[in-house]
């Protein structure tokens, strides 16, 4: 049985973030969402609500579990779940640059491979924090959010 893990702090889960899980769980026989928590950054979200709407968002894909990252390296996670690989979306050599330099010491660490998958053309210009900011500025961005997402930041 072929494992990955996607990892990120999805804050909140948009709809380039599905695509690429979609992808990877047509590719590997168990996908695992790593909700992870990156102390340097500022969250909208809390980790136990980052985790509610990623579970809520794609719990029906077949194959696919969510757990909470927690403290520590990823490599160390993807070896305490038995994952072979680590999936990565990539929406441009920009996140390229950024992401190489940790697959080579990921695969140097544990030998877990990192598979980058190129983002669909409708989703390479979002992130969590762009959809924030247009949101909170009053700008309508439901076309990139999945609907139980897009509730909880027009209340939150």
């Amino acid at each position: 049985m072929r494992r990955a893990v996607c990892p990120g702090s999805f804050d909140p889960i948009h709809n380039g973030h599905v695509e690429i899980i979609a992808r990877a769980s047509s590719l590997f026989d168990e996908v695992i969402v790593a909700v992870s928590t990156n102390y340097a950054k500022k969250y909208k979200f809390e980790a136990a609500d980052r985790l509610e709407m990623v579970q809520e968002t794609i719990g029906g894909l077949r194959g696919v579990s969510v757990l909470p990252m927690g403290d520590g390296l990823l490599v160390d996670f993807c070896r305490e779940h038995g994952a072979d690989a680590i999936v990565k979306g990539l929406r441009s050599t920009v996140d390229y640059q950024y992401e190489i330099p940790m697959a080579v010491m990921n695969r140097h660490l544990t030998g877990v491979e990192t598979v980058f998958l190129a983002a669909d053309n409708r989703y390479t210009h979002l992130s969590s924090s762009l959809l924030k900011e247009v949101q909170s500025l009053g700008g309508d961005v439901s076309d990139y959010l999945p609907r139980t997402v897009l509730k909880r930041l027009n209340h939150g």
